[in-house]
């Protein structure tokens, strides 16, 4: 894959996404929660990143590397992160990975989506 891609996973750059949407979630205690007066009380403990990638119009081909990259339980993900206006390596695991088929036949297989979050762990 040439280095022009966005995102490494594993050390090894991987197509880069059509899509990659970037937030960053609070983790709260387990006592967290609004009280009778409705004041909240969060009680954060950690902030975690969550990355939503997609690609569309893959082939098998070109979608079956994507998939197999962050088909381990956990894996690093080198990316640029806007939080923190730097390149960093953090180690994720991924949501349930989606794939709709847009066309399939003979001489034409080709994927509407391929699509999962990945999360901080």
């Amino acid at each position: 894959m040439a280095h022009n891609s966005m995102i490494k996973v594993n050390g090894s750059w991987i197509r880069t996404p059509s899509s990659f949407e970037w937030s960053v979630n609070d983790v709260s205690a387990s006592d967290a929660g609004r009280d009778e007066s409705g004041k909240m009380y969060e009680g954060r403990i950690s902030r975690k990143r969550k990355i939503v990638l997609k690609w569309t119009g893959l082939t098998p081909g070109e979608a079956a590397p994507i998939l197999d990259a962050f088909s381990k339980e956990y894996f690093t993900v080198t990316y640029f992160d806007p939080l923190a206006n730097m390149t960093q390596t953090r180690t994720f695991y991924s949501g349930d990975q989606t794939v709709p088929f847009k066309t399939w036949s003979v001489n034409n297989r080709l994927y509407s989506e391929v699509r999962f979050d990945i999360i901080e762990r």
